[in-house]
């Protein structure tokens, strides 16, 4: 099939390239994703080093889940890239994430470099866990256009990086000196990203603002703060710490606040004050509910799912139901069963 191909195997699992002309707009795992703000996400890999026992989207090497990883063309990933942010227009801040790790990408850099080149984008920044950055990537990456690293990292303690981080390599006085070294030495900024997992790194908190109010963590980018803690969230297909229970939004805004009276470090934000807005959204072109014709054109993120696209090629979808057997070319009708942010999942 034109536009996906296999090309090699990454930790047990198919690695499949997306090139021209599969629609990079339809799917959650790759290519590019506008939820109505001014923030678009581009996702150009899927697969992960890391595998964190918290993970929301099942990475890494230890996924019970995942069946193909999907990694993107560079030049077909930018021509969408392009087409979004014209339609946007001015002030656009892209991000380069995903489920998986960005930096992963062989290509990365050249990604990085031709999105800069795009009229009416503001700033890149990058999502990462850190295992993969050195100095020398830093250097890399500032010469290639990159504005900021949001560095999601949930531990300055070794031996708690690491059992989250689900690697025993996973340095964290490592990165953090790489952080440093970006602050210091590049116009690269940094911003802490930690999720915040109970019974395993409250503690941990205290010292990542700390290192950050140090280092002048997104002071470069002129925000009011250079730590976004995230909460842990249980999700569908991610992974659950045994003994784990999420907190309540109401207890995580709790806990934020009293640790911003404990170290007089601002945390909680609004988004407009990092620079989101809402802008023109692109055109769904198929709403949930409906029935389409499909056509099979690849294997699914997922085990029990495959990749499909319409008849016109707009859109790239997750089929799921009775589809065992179908093979590549073979056209189905399925209900759309979602479509929020052109994100879209069908049935057979």
């Amino acid at each position: 099939m034109s536009g996906l191909r296999l090309v090699g195997v990454f930790q047990y699992r198919s690695m499949v390239l997306v090139d021209d002309p599969i629609p990079l707009i339809g799917h959650i795992a790759f290519g590019v994703i506008d939820r109505g703000t001014n923030v678009i996400q581009v996702r150009p890999f899927t697969g992960c080093p890391h595998a964190c026992i918290f993970c929301s989207v099942d990475a890494g090497p230890i996924s019970r889940n995942r069946q193909t990883e999907y990694i993107v063309e560079p030049r077909w990933l930018v021509k969408w890239v392009r087409g979004i942010v014209e339609l946007k227009g001015s002030g656009i801040h892209v991000l380069l994430d995903g489920v998986g790790e960005p930096l992963s990408h062989p290509r990365i850099i050249e990604i990085i470099k031709a999105i800069r080149s795009i009229e009416g984008v503001e700033s890149i920044a990058v999502e990462t866990h850190g295992g993969f950055l050195s100095e020398k990537l830093v250097d890399r990456l500032e010469r290639a256009g990159l504005d900021r690293i949001n560095l999601s990292i949930d531990a300055v303690e070794p031996g708690i990086a690491r059992e989250l981080v689900g690697a025993p390599w996973y340095d964290p006085t490592r990165i953090l000196k790489v952080a440093e070294y970006t602050l210091e030495k590049t116009r690269i900024d940094v911003v802490l990203t930690p999720v915040i997992v109970p019974g395993y790194n409250e503690g941990e908190m205290v010292k990542l603002v700390e290192w950050a109010r140090e280092h002048g963590a997104g002071e470069k980018s002129r925000w009011p703060t250079g730590v976004l803690i995230q909460k842990y969230e249980v999700h569908r297909w991610g992974r659950k710490p045994r003994g784990v229970k999420p907190w309540s939004w109401k207890r995580f805004y709790n806990y934020l606040r009293d640790l911003e009276a404990k170290t007089g470090y601002r945390l909680i934000v609004e988004p407009w004050e990092i620079g989101f807005r809402r802008t023109r959204a692109l055109e769904k072109p198929y709403r949930a509910g409906e029935k389409i014709k499909l056509e099979v054109i690849g294997p699914g993120l997922r085990k029990g799912e495959l990749l499909a696209v319409d008849k016109s090629w707009l859109r790239v979808f997750t089929l799921i139901g009775r589809i065992e057997g179908l093979s590549p070319m073979t056209t189905v009708t399925a209900r759309i069963l979602r479509d929020k942010d052109n994100i879209y999942l069908a049935q057979y």
